[in-house]
C-alpha cells in the first residue's frame, strides 16, 4: 500500500485551529461535524455547487433561478406591515428587481444608497410588484471594476448551527493552500499501479478539483456523485475501510466476549410495539446478529445500508439482546446531529419498555455530567448514546457487552477500540456492531 512517512500524516495531525480564522469557538462548532483536523476539513466534500461565474442581465431573470446579478440602486424604503422590511430597488438597462430583507441594521441601510451599484446573488421569487430576492448576498462594486466574474464553480457544504458558507469557503481555501504547500501531507491508501490501472488519479488532485471545480466542469455529474474525482474518492474509502476492519479483526484474534443469551421477551416487545414490519433483510440480519452475539468470540459485524433502510432498529434489536443478558450497551455516532437522532429513537423505543437511556457528549456537564457517570458505573443507565466522548478516560462503565459505531469510518479504529477497551475486563470485550450507509463518504452520498 501506499508508504506511511511523516509528512504524509502531516494534514492529520494538524488541528483545525492552525488555519487562520478557526479559534476555540469556531474549533467547537466544527467538532459537532466530527472536524478535527486539516484532512478533516478537506474530506467534509460539497453537497452541491452554485454557478456565480456570469452576471445576469436582471431582464432575463425568472422566478427559481439562483444567479448573480448587477445593478444600481434607484431607492432604498423601509415598508411597516406584518413584518419591517428593508427594500431596495435595482435596476439595470434591462429591467429591475427587488432585495427584500426582514432582518437588517441602521448601518446596513445607510450603506446601500440610492446611485451605488451592488452585486446579488440568491433565489429569485416572485413578489407583490416585481421580481424580487430575499436577504441575498451581495457586495458594493464600481462601475470601473466591470463585471468581475468568479472563476469556479461555488461550494455548498453541509454545516451546523453558527457556521456560514461563507466561513467554510474561507477555511477550505485555507485547507486547500496546506494541501498545496505538500501534496504529500496527504495520506495514499491506493497503491499507484492500482490508481493507474482504474485511472484513478492522485487523492490531493480530486480533492482540490472537489473544492472548487473550474467554471466549465460538468455539474450534472457532481451532482449525481458520478464526476472521476468522486470516484477517486469512492475508491479511497473502500479501501480505508477495508483496512480499519482488518486491522479491528486482527486485534480481536486472541480476545474473548460475553455471551449474550437472552429469552427474547424485550425484542418481542419492541417488535410487536414497532409501527411497521421488519423486513426479510432485517429480519436475516438480526437473526445473524443474534447467533454472533450468543458466540464467545467477539462479533465485528458491518451493517450497511442507505439512510432509512431500517438499520437502527436493527441496532436496537441487538442492544436489547445485551440487556436482556445482564450487559451494558454504547452506541456511539460522529456528530452530536446524528447521535441526537439516535437518542430519539432509541427513547421511543425503549423507554415503554422501562429501560432508560442515557446521553453524553461533550456539552453535558457538571451534575448531569457526574450523576451519568456514576450510573454507567453502578450498571443503573444500562444504554447510553453519545459522541467520543463516551470513550473518555473519567468514564467507565459497569458491564460492557455490545458496542455500536454509526459511520466508524469518521473516527478511525483507535478510537474504536478505546470504546472497544472500555469494556475489557476479566479478559473479555464487548462484541461491535458497526452501521454504515453506503460504501461512499457521507458528503458524496447526495
Amino acid at each position: 500500500m501506499g508508504g506511511k512517512n511523516r509528512a504524509a500524516l502531516s494534514l492529520a495531525e494538524k488541528p483545525v485551529t492552525c488555519l487562520k480564522g478557526v479559534g476555540p469557538k469556531k474549533a467547537e462548532r466544527l467538532a459537532r461535524l466530527g472536524i478535527r483536523s486539516v484532512q478533516d476539513v478537506l474530506f467534509h466534500l460539497p453537497v452541491r455547487y452554485q454557478d456565480r461565474t456570469r452576471v445576469v442581465p436582471l431582464g432575463s431573470l425568472r422566478a427559481g433561478d439562483e444567479a448573480v446579478c448587477e445593478g444600481v440602486i434607484d431607492h432604498v424604503e423601509i415598508r411597516f406591515g406584518r413584518r419591517r422590511s428593508l427594500l431596495v430597488h435595482l435596476s439595470d438597462s434591462s429591467g429591475r428587481i427587488i432585495l427584500r430583507f426582514f432582518h437588517f441594521s441602521a448601518t446596513q441601510k445607510n450603506a446601500l444608497s440610492r446611485g451605488a451599484r451592488l452585486r446579488c446573488f440568491g433565489t429569485v421569487r416572485n413578489g407583490p410588484a416585481c421580481l424580487e430576492l430575499v436577504h441575498p448576498e451581495y457586495r458594493l462594486v464600481r462601475e470601473e471594476d466591470g463585471q468581475e466574474e468568479e472563476a469556479t464553480l461555488t461550494p455548498v457544504y453541509p454545516t451546523t448551527e453558527g457556521m456560514h458558507q461563507l466561513s467554510w469557503r474561507e477555511i477550505t481555501g485555507r485547507a486547500l493552500e496546506l494541501l498545496g504547500q505538500d501534496d504529500s501531507g496527504l495520506e495514499e491508501l491506493i497503491p499507484q499501479a492500482l490508481a493507474e490501472r482504474h485511472s484513478l488519479g492522485d487523492l490531493a488532485s480530486a480533492l482540490r478539483y472537489l473544492h472548487r471545480p473550474s467554471a466549465d466542469a460538468p455539474r450534472s455529474l457532481l451532482q449525481q456523485g458520478r464526476h472521476p474525482a468522486q470516484r477517486r474518492l469512492v475508491f479511497e474509502e473502500l479501501v480505508a475501510r477495508q483496512l480499519s476492519l482488518r486491522a479491528a479483526r486482527r486485534s480481536l484474534r486472541q480476545l474473548r466476549a460475553p455471551v449474550l443469551y437472552g429469552a427474547g421477551e424485550l425484542r418481542r416487545a419492541l417488535i410487536a410495539a414497532l409501527p411497521f414490519e421488519l423486513t426479510a433483510a432485517q429480519q436475516r440480519v438480526v437473526k445473524e446478529i443474534a447467533a454472533d452475539l450468543e458466540k464467545p468470540l467477539p462479533m465485528l459485524r458491518l451493517v450497511q445500508g442507505d439512510v432509512g433502510s431500517g438499520k437502527t432498529v436493527v441496532a436496537a434489536l441487538a442492544a436489547l439482546q445485551a440487556l436482556e443478558a445482564g450487559w451494558q450497551v454504547a452506541l456511539m455516532a460522529p456528530t452530536e446531529l446524528l447521535a441526537e437522532q439516535h437518542l430519539r429513537s432509541f427513547r421511543d423505543w425503549l423507554e415503554p419498555l422501562r429501560l432508560p437511556v442515557g446521553w453524553l457528549s461533550s456539552r453535558v456537564k457538571g451534575r448531569a455530567r457526574s450523576s451519568l457517570l456514576e450510573a454507567l458505573a453502578t450498571g443503573e443507565v444500562p444504554i447510553v448514546v453519545g459522541t467520543q466522548a463516551l470513550f473518555q478516560e473519567e468514564v467507565a462503565y459497569h458491564r460492557m457487552g455490545l458496542v455500536v459505531v454509526d459511520e466508524q469510518h469518521r473516527f478511525g479504529v483507535h478510537q474504536r477500540l478505546a470504546l472497544r477497551d472500555k469494556g475489557a475486563g476479566q479478559g473479555e470485550v464487548p462484541h461491535q456492531l458497526i452501521m454504515t450507509a453506503t460504501p461512499i463518504p457521507r458528503s458524496l452520498a447526495m
